[in-house]
């Protein structure tokens, strides 16, 4: 099977150029730029009043600019109305229309575009297969269960073969197995189609398993725009860093810097941790190292803290284990221990020491006051 492009390689399906979003006096969105290319999956990622939900919109165009322009596969659409713009949309709340059948709620896109009978009968059987919903066309909405509803506005959304299927939190009202049931289905949907899709939660673990790339967001900003694991492992920022997935933050003290490494003083060690997120902090300034639980070990020998083993978190595959380390932000390190065997090993009021690779470590100049 020949491999799938990059998405720098493909086409761009969705371009977002600086543009802005006021409500009043508020500024919703701050010139947004964003390439999204043709059957990538891209994920808005932030806190609830980011700015992700205005940006769906804008592009679905049931909000108008207040400035830049937005282009879907080439096409200028800011003047574009919503029926024109050949997207696809499930809501939230799925917004079914609770008088008619699985079928007809299906179909509606396709009959409001005069889409000859016969034809919309062929699509609504095949979108209904595609979400495993054959044996329900002719049930009403209530008689389904949240997950089959979410399946009719799925189909719904891609029976018009959109070229862009936008998604708003569409699981945020299933409970977590079932959610997790329908991400990996809809993964599979939107590889299967190839339709550029972009999708909007504020859940970092769905983001981080579902999307081709993600585009964190706050205060109406885009912050980073990357792969799930440049955004995990290569923060640009301390929101970032702190918002997608737990981390735990040690006070150092930039040394110097020599072209891309930076030396750093942290707790009773040097380390030399990557110096593009350092631009504008001087030598002897107070920085913050960030790094995942995961990243931190217990070492047998020589380490860079010592702390005391306060508590530990049962969590199935693995076990946090909580450090009361002082000179941590917040006085305390979790460190994620794969197994069950933790709590046997190192019981609380253990001393033990702490120590990380510093390549697992990203450097930001300090926010403390």
């Amino acid at each position: 099977m020949p491999a799938v492009p990059s998405p720098a390689a493909r086409k761009v399906g969705v371009q977002i150029d600086g543009v802005t979003k006021r409500f009043g006096d508020q500024t919703a969105l701050h010139e947004a730029w964003l390439k999204i290319a043709e059957g990538e999956f891209m994920t808005l990622l932030g806190p609830s009043g980011c700015g992700k939900t205005t940006l769906l919109n804008l592009i679905a165009g049931f909000l108008e600019t207040d400035g830049g322009e937005i282009f879907i596969s080439g096409r200028l659409m800011t003047e574009t109305p919503p029926y024109d713009r050949e997207i696809g949309v499930v809501f939230q709340n799925y917004a079914l229309f609770p008088h008619m059948s699985v079928a007809k709620n299906v179909g509606y896109g396709l009959r409001m575009r005069g889409v000859p009978r016969r034809e919309i009968e062929a699509r609504v059987a095949e979108a209904l297969a595609l979400v495993k919903l054959s044996a329900f066309g002719d049930r009403k909405p209530r008689q389904l269960s949240g997950g089959q509803q979410q399946r009719v506005a799925l189909a719904r959304a891609l029976v018009i073969r959109p070229k862009v299927l936008l998604l708003d939190e569409p699981f945020s009202a299933l409970d977590k197995n079932l959610r997790g049931a329908m991400q990996v289905e809809l993964k599979e949907i939107q590889r299967k189609l190839g339709v550029t899709t972009i999708f909007v939660t504020h859940d970092q673990s769905e983001a981080l398993s579902m999307s081709d790339r993600i585009a964190v967001m706050s205060d109406g900003r885009i912050r980073q725009v990357g792969t799930p694991d440049e955004i995990y492992r290569r923060p640009l920022d301390p929101f970032v860093a702190s918002f997608v997935g737990d981390v735990n933050v040690l006070p150092a003290r930039l040394e110097r810097r020599l072209g891309d490494v930076a030396t750093v003083a942290v707790a009773d060690g040097r380390m030399q941790v990557g110096a593009q997120t350092l631009d504008g902090v001087a030598p002897g300034a107070a920085v913050d190292l960030f790094v995942r639980p995961d990243a931190v070990r217990v070492a047998e020998g020589e380490g860079l803290v010592a702390g005391t083993v306060a508590t530990h978190v049962y969590q199935g595959s693995h076990v946090d284990v909580l450090v009361d380390v002082p000179a941590a932000r917040g006085g305390r390190i979790t460190v994620r221990v794969p197994g069950h065997d933790a709590p046997g090993r190192w019981p609380a009021g253990t001393r033990v020491i702490l120590d990380f690779a510093a390549e697992d470590a990203v450097a930001f100049a300090s926010d403390a006051r």
